[in-house]
C-alpha cells in the first residue's frame, strides 16, 4: 500500500439521524394515503402468502395508511399498526373504523421498535421499512420482535421495476443522501439474505407485479407530484428549469412502462414479495 493510499481519509459516514428527519418530512408532506390506498391488493396478497391464521399477533411496521394492517385485521388477527408519521396512522385509523375493524395504532420508528423481543407471530411491511436509512438496524428490529418460528412478510419495490426506476430518475435531478443504501436493495434476494440470513431458517422471495392505473399520464404525474412525498419534495427542490427537465424524464419513463394504448395509464411495477421464517 502506498503512503498516499494509507493516508487517504476514510469516506465520511452519513448522518443517518438527519437523513431520517428529512425522510420523515418528505413522507409527512403531501398525502401519501392518496397513493397508498391504491396499493391495497399488495397487502391482501402478502397476507395470503404468509398464510395468516386468525388470532395471530401481527405487527405492521412503517404501515403508512394501513394496507397490510387492514388485510391482517380482516383475517381476524390481533394487529398493531405502526408508523413514524402520525397523519398516516390517522388515515389508517379512519379506514379501520369505516370497516369496523379492531386495530391498535401506535407511533413508532422502524429502527427502534418499542416492543419486547419475540412479541409477535408475524411482522409485515409493504413498501415501508425499505425506506429506512439504516437498513441493517431496521432488519434486526423486524427479526427481534418476531418470535422463533414466526414469519416476516415484506413487499419491496425492485431496482429494475417502475418505482425503482422512478427513484433512479429522481436521483438524477436531486441527489440522494450520500452514503445511504438505495431502498430498492430491499427488493433483491441478495440483500435480504445479507440482512436476514443469520436470523432466518428460510427466506422465500418471489417477484410480483402491481399495476398502477390512472386516467392519463398527466393524471398520474399530478397525483404523484401532489401527494407522493419524495416526488413532491424533489420538485420543490428544483427551479423552474429543473422541474421541467424532471417532468420530461418522468413522462419518458412512464411512456416506457405504460401498456395502455387508449390514453390511460396501465403500468406494471415489479416488487419482491418475501416470506422470511424466523430461526
Amino acid at each position: 500500500m502506498s503512503t498516499s493510499a494509507a493516508l487517504k481519509p476514510a469516506p465520511a459516514q452519513p448522518d443517518l439521524a438527519a437523513v431520517k428527519q428529512r425522510q420523515q418530512g418528505a413522507w409527512s408532506s403531501g398525502d401519501y394515503a392518496v397513493v397508498g390506498t391504491t396499493l391495497q391488493i399488495v397487502g391482501e396478497q402478502l397476507c395470503e402468502a404468509l398464510d395468516l391464521r386468525a388470532g395471530s399477533k401481527v405487527l405492521d411496521v412503517a404501515a403508512g395508511n394501513g394496507n397490510a394492517t387492514l388485510a391482517a385485521a380482516r383475517r381476524w388477527c390481533d394487529v398493531t399498526s405502526t408508523d413514524y408519521v402520525p397523519a398516516l396512522l390517522k388515515r389508517g385509523q379512519e379506514r379501520a373504523a369505516a370497516d369496523h375493524l379492531t386495530v391498535e395504532f401506535r407511533e413508532a420508528d422502524a429502527e427502534a421498535l418499542p416492543f419486547a423481543d419475540s412479541s409477535y407471530d408475524v411482522v409485515v411491511s409493504t413498501f415501508g421499512v425499505m425506506f429506512t436509512p439504516d437498513q441493517d438496524k431496521a432488519a434486526s428490529e423486524l427479526a427481534r420482535v418476531c418470535k422463533s418460528g414466526g414469519k416476516i412478510g415484506l413487499a419491496n419495490w425492485t431496482p429494475q421495476g417502475f418505482i425503482g426506476q422512478l427513484f433512479k430518475t429522481i436521483g438524477k435531478h436531486v441527489a440522494p443522501p450520500a452514503g445511504v443504501k438505495s431502498p430498492a436493495l430491499w427488493g433483491t434476494q441478495a440483500r435480504l439474505e445479507e440482512m436476514f440470513i443469520t436470523k432466518a431458517s428460510e427466506i422465500s422471495a418471489e417477484p410480483r407485479m402491481f399495476v398502477f392505473r390512472y386516467r392519463s399520464p398527466e393524471h398520474w404525474l399530478d397525483v404523484f407530484k401532489s401527494y407522493y412525498g419524495p416526488m413532491l419534495k424533489a420538485f420543490a427542490a428544483l427551479d423552474e428549469t429543473g422541474q421541467a427537465a424532471l417532468r420530461r424524464d418522468l413522462m419518458t419513463l412512464l411512456g416506457e412502462f405504460n401498456h395502455a394504448d387508449d390514453g390511460t395509464v396501465v403500468v406494471h411495477s415489479e416488487y419482491l414479495e418475501a416470506v422470511i421464517t424466523r430461526r
